[in-house]
């Protein structure tokens, strides 16, 4: 499908292109029937799970994770979405005015002068830059690891999908019942992908938009909580300009929420994974998984969910020691305001926008590591949990959309050319040939290929060959 000034080009089974405008539904969906009791969805509600309809806002420079629908066409050394600089301008003006200071008293006050010898910015930077490094290291590895649990999750979710829509049997006499119990053990899947990623920002209800009416018809003390007691943060402006600011006294405890509360919190991912265990076990004792491999992999799967829920908290909640981080951020500030005294010999007045651009490089790096060492944050460099739920979602969506193939659906289509590129021949040609020949194809098939890429080298070997023919 291909968009060419509003018109969306469609392409039918017979491999036939038509136009539809945009806005009108494609000619594959199926129509819908209509019943009063069951509303559809109304499609100009945004879906909480995408960023896809947001715009560029100044906040978005501040505040993310960074929307990786979007694509900036401008050389990335000029890219501000997703730069550590606008969290930079506070530290960087204390700086230009701290280099400022110390450049007007030595250059215009007599009898002052704070330069010093350069030889310990030798001494001190070596440190510095041990510490800046392992800093990035450390916080690096957390953000790997907690893209390699996300990843993990999208993976297991897609194995369970398949294992509750495709494996497990539908009785007869309850197929309907059976149907519906499948979506909702599916929705429960993208569920636990969203309260984990709330529950890694510490926001520990269920009123959150793509949270509420999934979890609405099962007992958790997260609903509970809510119902009884519900909480919300309460946002200002000056602390918001200070939070994205990098202001620490501006931050608020993000823990507050959940010290708060009135009643018993839970843990709402363990909570959605007793209800799909359950099911699960439903589907085993009920004889609705007849192969033993297809109980081996669902326990497995929830196994493999619990697992993404106790390493994602791990991450969260061990952070490098508070020593570590002190120490390096002591000597990294230390370190800048030195810059101005041992450059002021050498540098007279550039000395200012000199140690601005070294702090930038130095601070860059210590921002950095600090934004990213909690990858599942609200900052603009950590990990796009919303769209890891949003891919879970559209995986789940498109899992349930067709019932169980049946190999004689695909297998027998006149359409399947079952010896491409070798032949163009169908199914239908090849079932009314011997078993003889479609092996004989199948033993000359790499031939063809070896044949095709051969073909310089045996017209080299004719010419030579007719060239010595002649000379004889």
């Amino acid at each position: 499908m291909s968009e060419d000034s509003g018109i969306t080009v469609d392409t039918n089974h017979d491999g036939d292109q038509h136009h539809v405008p945009i806005g009108q539904k494609s000619p594959h969906v199926v129509q819908e029937e209509e019943y009063p009791m069951s509303p559809q969805r109304q499609m100009a509600t945004p879906n909480p799970f995408s960023r896809r309809n947001t715009t560029m806002e100044i906040d978005d420079y501040f505040t993310g994770p960074r929307d990786l629908t979007k694509h900036s066409k401008w050389p990335l050394f000029m890219q501000m979405h997703g730069s550590i600089l606008p969290k930079m301008i506070v530290p960087l003006l204390v700086v230009a005015a701290w280099a400022t200071l110390i450049t007007v008293l030595s250059k215009l006050v007599p009898n002052v002068n704070l330069g010093i010898s350069s030889i310990l910015l030798t001494i001190t930077g070596f440190v510095v830059g041990l510490g800046l490094s392992f800093r990035s290291s450390t916080a690096y590895e957390r953000y790997a690891e907690g893209r390699k649990y996300w990843t993990q999750l999208i993976f297991t979710s897609q194995a369970l999908g398949r294992v509750f829509w495709l494996h497990a049997v539908e009785r007869e006499g309850s197929k309907k019942q059976d149907l519906l119990a499948k979506l909702t053990a599916m929705n429960l899947l993208v569920a636990f992908a969203s309260s984990i990623k709330h529950k890694l920002r510490f926001e520990p209800y269920t009123y959150y938009d793509d949270l509420v009416d999934l979890v609405d018809h099962i007992d958790t003390f997260a609903k509970s909580a809510t119902e009884e007691h519900e909480m919300r943060p309460k946002p200002g402006m000056f602390k918001a300009i200070g939070e994205n600011l990098g202001l620490s006294f501006a931050a608020s405890n993000p823990r507050k929420l959940m010290k708060k509360a009135q009643s018993p919190l839970g843990n709402l991912p363990l909570e959605i994974l007793c209800y799909l265990t359950a099911y699960v076990d439903e589907l085993a004792t009920g004889g609705q998984l007849p192969v033993g491999m297809q109980q081996t992999a669902a326990y497995n799967g929830l196994q493999a969910l619990n697992d993404v829920m106790v390493n994602t908290e791990r991450i969260l909640n061990t952070p490098l020691p508070i020593a570590y981080a002190i120490a390096i951020s002591q000597i990294t500030w230390l370190y800048v305001f030195l810059l101005p005294f041992q450059l002021l010999g050498e540098l007279d007045w550039i000395t200012i926008p000199a140690t601005v651009a070294a702090s930038y490089i130095i601070l860059g790096l210590l921002f950095i590591g600090t934004e990213i060492e909690n990858p599942f944050g609200h900052d603009v460099n950590d990990l796009p949990l919303e769209l890891f739920c949003q891919q879970i979602v559209e995986d789940m969506e498109t899992i349930a959309a067709r019932p169980k193939p049946r190999i004689s659906e695909w297998v027998k289509n006149p359409r399947n050319k079952v010896l491409y590129p070798h032949s163009e021949s169908s199914y239908d040609v090849w079932i009314q040939r011997p078993e003889s020949a479609i092996r004989n194809a199948l033993r000359n098939r790499p031939h063809a290929g070896f044949d095709k890429g051969d073909k310089s080298t045996k017209s080299m070997k004719s010419t030579k060959s007719s060239e010595g023919e002649q000379s004889v």
